[in-house]
């Protein structure tokens, strides 16, 4: 198991927290609901299976759920496009959310090699 007292101390699951919060301040005036939800409940599996995956206590468990935080991260990148491409984001939110996702998905994947 990786060397944290608790998953808060991950600095990636820090870095996903505030992906969701910026997810839900990007979209919070946004009238297309579902398109909402779907993003921000993709923001949200990223620092929840990482919680999630911590504490099962196990690193073979701990890497599936950072593999699921992986896809999750994705969803939100691909996502995004969309919301630029609708014209629900700027250009400037969509290359801070996006640098963000990067940043959150090369740190997931640092941590899978590290644990296996």
């Amino acid at each position: 198991m990786a060397k944290f007292e608790s998953f808060e101390d991950m600095l990636v699951w820090q870095k996903s927290r505030i992906l969701v919060l910026d997810s839900y301040k990007a979209f919070n005036n946004s009238r297309d609901f579902s398109f909402r939800d779907q993003i921000c409940r993709a923001a949200v599996s990223v620092m929840n299976n990482i919680a999630e995956g911590y504490e099962r206590k196990g690193n073979k468990e701990f890497v599936k759920f950072l593999y699921i935080a992986k896809g999750s991260c994705a969803e939100v990148r691909s996502m995004l496009y969309l919301a630029v491409d609708l014209k629900y984001i700027d250009k400037t939110e969509f290359e801070k959310t996006y640098n963000q996702t990067l940043e959150i998905s090369k740190m997931l994947s640092s941590l899978i090699k590290k644990i296996c």
